[in-house]
């Protein structure tokens, strides 16, 4: 399904406050997440309080003080000059609601400097962790500090590098954890590989299962949640309006 409200349709995440409902966001244009159903429908427009807009290319629903909260990740770079990229979260709105609370900014830096990301985790511990694309550099993982403050720059800490990347359709464009916590996905245009999340989030990369996404046919593919334990949705951009599909997977039960 294509959705012209989405031109450049980055992330996508499922609610745990309203089930059914997908958070979306392009990665430009205002701060703004957009609510869809499982059709694809939009079903509401959130504005994002007190957040700004550089490159927004991920978000996740995770754990928070507050019970569910969104995460959105400010952490496109693609000309590596960034200081600092932010993840902005917030107590997990309505679809119907108009804007969102006031967010709470977090900051950091990488150790190394710059790097180009577009993939987020967020766990059930409030843990958040982020996947940087490897243009240039390595395609790795990075940890924020576990408590983190709103409005200060944290030292993210890199856990490890991913094997060779050789090209663009091997670098990391969206990545989620599953709904039972056992799986981590993380896809590229091309396709999703699934990691023993205990494994990932230690800095090991096994992958458990790949799987294409040829078939999915969309002109650039860029975000993936998980619905439910077997199925994904993905977002993508491009030709001037957004893609939104489910796919079904057959995903290792141990």
């Amino acid at each position: 399904m294509r959705i012209r409200e989405l031109p450049e349709a980055s992330g996508v995440a499922a609610s745990r406050r309203t089930p059914g409902i997908f958070w979306v966001h392009n990665d430009s244009d205002r701060p703004a997440v957009i609510a869809l159903d499982e059709r694809g429908t939009v079903k509401g427009r959130v504005r994002v309080t007190g957040a700004d807009v550089e490159d927004w290319e991920d978000i996740a629903v995770g754990a928070c003080p507050q019970g569910s909260c969104l995460y959105i990740a400010d952490i496109g770079d693609n000309d590596g000059k960034r200081k600092h990229i932010t993840i902005y979260r917030t107590p997990e709105p309505a679809p119907t609601d108009a804007g969102s609370a006031p967010v709470e900014a977090f900051h950091a830096s990488y150790p190394e400097g710059p790097h180009d990301a577009e993939s987020l985790l967020a766990t059930r511990d409030s843990q958040m962790f982020i996947v940087t694309k490897g243009d240039p550099g390595d395609v790795a993982l990075y940890r924020f500090p576990s408590s983190p403050k709103a409005g200060e720059i944290a030292r993210l800490h890199r856990v490890a590098a991913a094997p060779a990347v050789n090209s663009g359709a091997g670098r990391p464009t969206a990545a989620d954890i599953s709904p039972d916590g056992r799986l981590v996905a993380v896809r590229t245009t091309a396709w999703v590989a699934f990691f023993p999340t205990a494994d990932f989030l230690g800095g090991r990369w096994q992958e458990a299962a790949r799987a294409d996404l040829g078939f999915v046919r969309e002109a650039r593919g860029e975000g993936l949640t998980f619905a439910d334990t077997n199925t994904l949705v993905l977002v993508g951009e491009g030709g001037g309006a957004g893609t939104f599909a489910r796919v079904s997977c057959n995903l290792p039960s141990e």
